[in-house]
């Protein structure tokens, strides 16, 4: 782990702060917003150009494994997320939407870095990536039609719209940039991904810049939406870990294989939804707010549940190598 990724959260924090004292400068509120999506369009290139879709079939390879991973976090946890934001978010609706989209994404990057903390499966862990970033992709127009269509928020044309901006223009030009680049995979391995891998925060922190200075006086008239989101955002995270915790006891894996497990239903991928969001609804704020927030409640949970799964495990190896009386 290197020290943008050890320092993600506070990086991110402090992007937000800047932002919003950028934004009260008149010429930067103006402008602000037209730089938003060409840092999250840098972004997400750099994502797809780093993760090895080539390694697809890997995760068929892990049958019990994938299908429960599958089966969680794009089946149980969209119903989960509608039905927390249905109880704590209905008087929020944009609120409510943002908070549904950061929860159906699951992370591409940083459960690998927890996972690896706590001692779990990390090939295991790593062999789902593609999986989760390519259904994503694909399920994200449906589950916006499905929640935001049903709540008359978006259009099909504005959705078709974003996602051939948000989607497939960079998946695009990495799929080219490989391509292109198919006689040098030595250049890619050890100088283009290795730059996407610590730019991208980068490039998500100015994203965030932007969007704050532009927004920053909405937020700071809204202060409470932190308070609002605090209590769903935390319920998601216990109710998939005890899930996780279940489903991998049902199925009977191993300590290393149940942390793989809980990290990649738990850990969540607000880039991705964020992108769209600005493109989808560049008029709701709050939806983008949301998808901020998320992640600097995430990243101290996350923190917290590597320790809790560490010390369990230190706890189950002493009971098994206690003498029997």
């Amino acid at each position: 782990m290197n020290i943008l990724e050890k320092l993600q959260t506070l990086i991110i924090l402090a992007a937000v702060v800047i932002g919003i004292a950028l934004g009260q400068i008149a010429a930067v509120n103006a402008y602000a917003s037209s730089f938003i999506l060409p840092f999250l369009l840098v972004m997400l290139y750099g994502l797809f150009l780093s993760v090895p879709l080539h390694q697809l079939k890997e995760a068929f390879k892990h049958v019990r494994f994938f299908s429960a991973s599958t089966f969680i976090n794009f089946v149980s946890t969209p119903v989960l997320a509608w039905a927390i934001g249905a109880i704590f978010l209905s008087d929020h609706p944009a609120l409510w939407i943002g908070f549904i989209l950061l929860m159906v994404t699951p992370c591409t990057d940083w459960y690998l870095v927890f996972t690896g903390m706590a001692k779990g499966n990390v090939p295991l862990a790593t062999s789902i990536l593609p999986v989760n970033l390519v259904l994503q992709v694909l399920l994200l127009p449906v589950y916006l039609l499905i929640f935001a269509g049903s709540m008359e928020m978006i259009s099909l044309s504005t959705l078709a719209e974003s996602l051939v901006i948000v989607f497939i223009l960079p998946f695009g030009l990495a799929v080219l940039t490989r391509f292109i680049l198919k006689k040098r995979k030595s250049f890619i391995k050890k100088k283009l991904l290795p730059f996407f891998s610590s730019a991208q925060i980068i490039f998500l922190s100015l994203a965030v810049i932007a969007m704050f200075a532009s927004q920053g006086t909405y937020l700071l008239e809204n202060m409470e939406v932190m308070y609002i989101l605090l209590l769903p955002i935390l319920l998601f995270f216990v109710i998939n870990f005890g899930v996780g915790k279940l489903v991998a006891q049902w199925i009977n894996m191993s300590y290393e294989d149940s942390v793989s497990l809980r990290f990649t239903i738990t850990a969540r991928n607000s880039p991705v939804a964020l992108a769209i969001v600005i493109t989808a609804f560049p008029d709701q704020p709050l939806i983008a707010l949301a998808l901020v927030i998320g992640p600097l409640i995430e990243l101290p949970v996350l923190a917290f549940i590597a320790q809790i799964l560490l010390r369990s495990r230190k706890k189950n190896e002493k009971k098994a190598y206690a003498p029997k009386s």
